[in-house]
């Protein structure tokens, strides 16, 4: 066991639904790290004074979700250049010199994206447009240069779309929700970086049927994991990547900043949190 006993969190509002503490908690009892990972409800209002406890509190450091991503990079000291570059964290780590953010979220996505076999070919559509939008930006832009060629952003306020497209230097076509249809017209991809479609959110349902076929719909939402996007994808039988993915994916070097160690590759934290949704579905 580690000498002391270190700890951290998910930062969030609403944060009730998240997994992350299953899976932090098995790691740790795996890699035998004498450590605690907490869910820390969080409103907007009160989120930097929060970040502002947390070397008092005695955290390492937090992971970061909606709606606090943006926030987060606002209230560090330094970050890592893929946050900068995306305008978003969703870790904060706790170090000697005030806190540092990162974004994970770029590994998680590629995670999923790799799981389900993408080949990063083809016009893509992403719906969203706060902080795990911009880290599902900065990755299909990197995509990008190897023949996408076409990104399109749904969401509904255009203005909000447009602005973090400028603002990271993408080349984007912008639609609002009304016209869903038109922007997966031939799309290989289509991404749900909101929260539609999560328990207690009205469900995202575009036009599917204007997808290319074969194409993959990844949707970011993990609760319930077989979200209404997700079981027409798969009705219409198109290929998917849920939000579990993308979880772990982004959850193994956060573990490793706040605990100092890799987690432990024997787990299998995939089962372990799809029996704790069991009863969710």
């Amino acid at each position: 066991m580690t000498g002391g006993r270190l700890r951290a969190g998910v930062m969030g509002w609403p944060v009730g639904h998240s997994l992350s503490p299953v899976m932090m908690t098995a790691w740790l009892q795996a890699a035998g790290i004498a450590g605690s990972y907490e869910k820390l409800a969080v409103e907007p209002s009160g989120f930097e004074a929060a970040c502002a406890r947390l070397k008092a509190d005695g955290f390492s450091g937090v992971n970061i979700t909606i709606p606090h991503k943006e926030a987060a990079l606002r209230v560090a000291d330094t970050a890592s250049d893929a946050a900068r570059a995306i305008g978003a964290a969703n870790v904060l780590r706790v170090t000697a010199t005030g806190l540092h953010a990162d974004n994970t979220d770029i590994a998680g996505i590629r995670a999923a994206l790799d799981e389900a076999g993408w080949q990063g070919d083809g016009p893509v559509a992403l719906v969203g447009a706060g902080g795990a939008a911009r880290a599902a930006l900065y990755v299909l832009d990197v995509l990008a240069s190897r023949g996408i060629g076409d990104i399109r952003i749904l969401n509904r306020t255009p203005e909000r779309a447009q602005k973090i497209a400028q603002e990271m230097g993408v080349t984007a076509r912008i639609f609002t929700m009304d016209d869903a249809s038109h922007a997966l017209e031939g799309a290989t991809l289509l991404v749900n970086a909101t929260s539609l479609g999560m328990a207690g959110q009205p469900a995202l349902m575009p036009a599917i049927s204007q997808l290319e076929g074969g194409a993959i719909v990844f949707d970011m939402v993990y609760v319930p994991l077989e979200t209404p996007l997700l079981a027409e994808a798969r009705k219409a039988g198109l290929k998917t990547a849920d939000g579990l993915s993308m979880l772990i994916g982004q959850a193994r070097p956060a573990f490793e900043a706040f605990f100092g160690a890799p987690p432990p590759v024997d787990v299998d934290v995939r089962a372990l949190m799809e029996a704790a949704l069991e009863p969710k579905r």
